[in-house]
């Protein structure tokens, strides 16, 4: 089936940064809205079909200079539900790229993240729970499957003892990161994420609490990092030279045990081995998934500070996320030098037209140019009639 082109201009509006182009790589974003990877739960076995097309095509026309793929696994064990998209084998290729192909010709830059939950795996879908799957899940055809981890520690009690992982099997697994990465750029994708935080696979490895291995990828802290700079070897050595690749790191991991330094340390290595831009989120640190012991508290706004000093301690460009839903306090982060990209998740959930919507509230549409050019003249004529009516009401009220 052949995709209807949209005409979007690139909306390069002088003195608003939120609306300047942003180039990483070889590859140029007409703003720098992104819409972050956000899970819908409604794949079968791991394939994209309508519902995934329609609900990304929606941001692209609503104005986003990159839009994401939700966290798309690359072993089948590592999917949070069985409505999980994946790329661990070749058949989910052609899907994705309907929904690749239909981004990228409608103005926006295509990006897929990429993930393995680990140790919390084998979940119900959100709006049945997100619990651990269980007798009454698998009578309706969903049982649960074996998840694997680092380590056998579970998240809690309540949940199941994931299978540690073998040597051999971590090394397999490394190969099918980057194995998943190829396939993405079969796909038509141009900018691709590493998902290492929120207490999934990467976040297990890196954790003190979730591994206690003995071996070379468990107990000093080079040894809890190896996996991480491994998974980025093998993705940048799949992924094309000439395109980005993003890091999702949790800011929270501040609050544990986890200093500035060690971070930063941890992300010039990252930076040595092709990782672009680091997406920081801020919910969801090691501390947040303990094996025992309390969890640490804390909100899911965008740590401006923190990632200002990790962009001076590092030099990596900085993906905000969290919570932002002022195009105004967007526009100040980028004006600041606190972040060189916006995501927004919930808040395109709410708004698709978030992105064309700031450029209005910021003051620099010009004759709606980031409209798709279907809708531009409705809109034109639309605004003209407003002005009329708001003169006329303020001429009767006067």
């Amino acid at each position: 089936m052949p995709v209807l082109r949209v005409e979007l201009q690139r909306a390069d509006a002088p003195g608003v940064a939120l609306f300047k182009p942003y180039q990483a790589r070889d590859i140029v974003s007409r703003n720098r809205v992104v819409i972050s990877p956000m899970q819908q739960y409604s794949a079968v076995d791991g394939m994209a079909n309508e519902w995934h097309l329609v609900h990304l095509a929606r941001f692209a026309l609503g104005g986003a200079g990159i839009v994401f793929v939700g966290s798309t696994a690359v072993q089948a064990c590592g999917r949070n539900t069985h409505g999980d998209l994946g790329l661990w084998k070749d058949s989910q290729i052609e899907p994705l790229r309907r929904v690749a192909t239909f981004l990228k010709a409608n103005g926006a830059v295509p990006a897929i993240q990429l993930g393995h939950t680990g140790r919390k795996a084998a979940l119900q879908k959100s709006w049945e729970g997100h619990g651990p799957l269980n007798e009454h899940d698998k009578a309706r055809g969903e049982g649960p499957w074996q998840a694997v981890g680092p380590s056998a520690l579970p998240v809690d009690a309540a949940w199941p003892v994931p299978l540690a992982l073998s040597r051999a099997e971590v090394k397999s697994l490394v190969r099918d990161w980057g194995d998943a990465a190829w396939r993405a750029a079969q796909a038509g994708f141009e900018m691709l994420e590493v998902h290492g935080a929120h207490g999934y696979l990467i976040h297990q490895f890196l954790s003190p609490i979730a591994n206690v291995r003995t071996d070379e990828y468990g107990g000093s802290v080079d040894n809890r990092h190896r996996f991480s700079m491994e998974v980025a070897e093998a993705v940048r050595s799949k992924w094309p030279a000439h395109l980005p690749l993003s890091w999702r790191m949790s800011l929270a991991d501040l609050d544990s045990d986890l200093g500035m330094e060690e971070l930063a340390c941890f992300v010039h290595g990252l930076k040595e081995r092709g990782v672009d831009i680091l997406d920081c989120s801020s919910a969801a640190g090691i501390s947040s998934y303990p094996s025992a012991g309390a969890s640490v508290p804390r909100g899911l706004e965008f740590r401006a500070d923190d990632a200002q000093k990790i962009k001076a301690m590092t030099g990596i460009d900085i993906m905000a996320v969290g919570l932002i839903i002022d195009p105004h306090y967007a526009n100040l982060l980028l004006e600041s030098r606190q972040a060189d990209l916006i995501a927004i998740g919930r808040e395109a959930l709410f708004n698709p037209n978030w992105a064309v919507h700031a450029q209005i509230s910021l003051g620099a549409n010009v004759d709606y140019e980031l409209w798709p050019l279907q809708y531009r003249s409705f809109l034109v004529k639309r605004a003209a009639l407003a002005d009329q009516r708001m003169a006329a009401t303020s001429k009767a009220l006067a």
